[in-house]
């Protein structure tokens, strides 16, 4: 079986990687700074035979080319990720969205080693299309908007990835994120779900931005957890980009009021002027769906988990935290 690097394997995305990889059989080494990931993610596989746990920097290029070496394949998830995070710091989102990739692609190519690039609906700017295919143009906002760094960067990234797979033949798979959830996910970086359900946890109110609706799909993270191990494994699908995520839109209003029913009470929902949560220069897509036919056709399959399941999960989970952290008190 192989040695897998999962860059960014403390985080959200990268601890159920990290764990359905091993759970397939296959050897780990996870690289994460614990910045916006968390040891706690890994609690439960922390004394596992074959996993390895390195706490060190994507842009520490020593500790990047030494956790690099030991790795047949690459999952490189460790970025700058989060709305606000983006909007906040568009210098830390640049610095760490680029140069690090630029160092694992290099690297990878000389050893033959296959990559896994993790990007993002965010690339496709402001299309004004239903729903987006793989092909679909790059419609980014101005440069004085702070939110478009971070799809500007994972752009770069992706262009990056596809030439040294033209230029060396080396195996890359990219896969666009379509607002992935579940447990482990926080709300500290603008992710809606658990930010909604601890806010519903709370007693309320659920505080939806601007009139609420805005579009997204939700999928599940174990199903896009599978997708991505899926293609990597898969020679037809090196050398290409693929949408990840759900195709069942649903509005930010509609997303409020499902996770109100589930908590149950009276909850009320509160709107809030973007300016007041990203200030005065965000600038928001109204509506973010993903034409999934390329991903169904190369896989068979495509998340589809409905939205009241991965809520259910989500919610037993924060419960289980909360009591966790109640009887610690």
């Amino acid at each position: 079986m192989a040695t897998c690097l999962v860059t960014g394997g403390a985080g959200f995305i990268g601890s159920h990687l990290t764990e359905q990889l091993l759970a397939d059989g296959e050897s780990v080494v996870v690289l994460d700074d614990l910045s916006t990931g968390q040891a706690d993610n890994l609690a439960a596989l922390k004394d596992h035979p074959r996993l390895s746990i390195r706490v060190g920097s994507i842009t520490d290029q020593v500790a990047l080319g030494e956790a690099l070496a030991e790795a047949d394949v690459v999952y490189h998830l460790a970025a700058a990720v989060g709305v606000k995070l983006v909007a906040d710091n568009p210098v830390h989102t640049i610095e760490t969205n680029i140069y690090p990739t630029e160092q694992i692609l290099r690297l990878a190519a000389q050893g033959k080693k296959a990559v896994f690039l993790a990007s993002t609906s965010e690339v496709f700017g402001k299309n004004p299309k239903e729903s987006w295919t793989e092909e679909d143009d790059l419609l980014l906002g101005p440069t004085s908007k702070p939110r478009w760094a971070y799809g500007c960067s994972k752009a770069i990234d992706e262009f990056l990835a596809l030439a040294y797979h033209r230029r060396f033949g080396m195996p890359v798979v990219i896969g666009r994120f379509f607002n992935v959830v579940g447990p482990r996910q926080v709300g500290h970086y603008g992710m809606v779900v658990p930010r909604f359900v601890d806010q519903a946890l709370d007693g309320g109110p659920i505080e939806v931005y601007d009139d609420g609706q805005q579009v997204r799909c939700f999928a599940h993270v174990r199903e896009v957890v599978r997708s991505v191990i899926g293609l990597v494994r898969l020679p037809a699908a090196h050398g290409q980009v693929f949408n990840i995520g759900s195709d069942s839109p649903v509005s930010i209003q509609q997303l409020a009021e499902a996770v109100a029913a589930k908590v149950g009470g009276n909850i009320a929902i509160r709107h809030k002027p973007y300016s007041e949560a990203y200030g005065d220069d965000f600038e928001d897509v109204r509506r973010r769906v993903p034409n999934l036919s390329k991903l169904r056709s190369t896989l068979g399959t495509a998340p589809s988990l409905p939205l009241g399941s991965i809520l259910d999960d989500v919610l037993a989970w924060r419960r289980e935290v909360r009591a966790r952290r109640d009887a610690s008190a």
